[in-house]
């Protein structure tokens, strides 16, 4: 029998473990997707893997699932940061969801000096990347930071950790990213501005940084939410698990 749903939890998971669920969960499965008594899902957690699960308590404001055997093992993204100054709140919806799906393990909105935004929702932005890991079949779930700003981020950046660049200055001019990215290790980081770019103080800086790259993503200027996702698709390609 081919299981269609897949649901995150925030329980242990294990043979023969119950995993009760909350009263958002039970109307998900029971009130949306009309399951019943004795139906098989698919579990995650980020830490123990994929478990097929029985339901063996259904009801209106709660329920009760038990694991029945591990279908696959807990798959790690490589060790990727995308960080992006957020937009409106559709498109930053959609930079988080695409990261999720795209095998980041970690998300940070950041505050540039030219970013529209000025605060973000955590919690509604963690919740998009638990149901892109849902629906694309992920094992694990990117940590979503707070908003933070960019220079006091960049004054403690971790020395082993390399930050790809994107300059909308470079367009058509600046190094490929399989360039600039060789034997440089496993730890990374890729950086997307805003949509009024960045400040000429920010782009010095970021020049300016032993461990940063600047590249180009092309010949066109590309919008914030179509950078993030060109950039994770190239390196993807070059350095990641494509």
């Amino acid at each position: 029998m081919s299981i269609k749903i897949r649901l995150y939890v925030e329980h242990p998971l294990g043979q023969g473990q119950s995993v009760p669920l909350d009263r958002d969960q039970a109307h998900y499965l029971f009130g949306v997707m009309r399951q019943k008594v004795g139906a098989e899902l698919a579990l995650f957690n980020g830490v123990d893997g994929e478990w097929r699960a029985r339901v063996d308590q259904a009801g209106k404001r709660g329920g009760e699932l038990t694991c029945v055997e591990q279908t696959r093992p807990l798959q790690m993204p490589p060790d990727l940061w995308l960080l992006f100054a957020p937009i409106k709140k559709a498109r930053t919806d959609f930079i988080v969801e695409k990261a999720a799906e795209m095998g980041a393990a970690r998300i940070l909105p950041v505050q540039t000096e030219f970013t529209n935004s000025e605060r973000i929702r955590q919690d509604r932005l963690q919740a998009h990347a638990v149901e892109a890991a849902e629906q694309c079949g992920g094992t694990y779930v990117p940590e979503v930071c707070d908003l933070q700003r960019l220079d006091r981020l960049l004054a403690d950046w971790p020395e082993d950790r390399q930050l790809v660049f994107c300059d909308e200055a470079e367009v058509g001019a600046g190094k490929a990213l399989s360039e600039a990215a060789r034997d440089k290790g496993d730890k990374w980081a890729i950086l997307i501005g805003p949509e009024g770019g960045f400040s000429e103080v920010e782009r010095k800086r970021l020049h300016a940084l032993p461990f940063a790259h600047v590249i180009s993503l092309g010949p066109r200027i590309l919008r914030a939410d179509t950078a993030a996702v060109a950039a994770m698709t190239i390196w993807q390609q070059h350095l990641g698990d494509w």
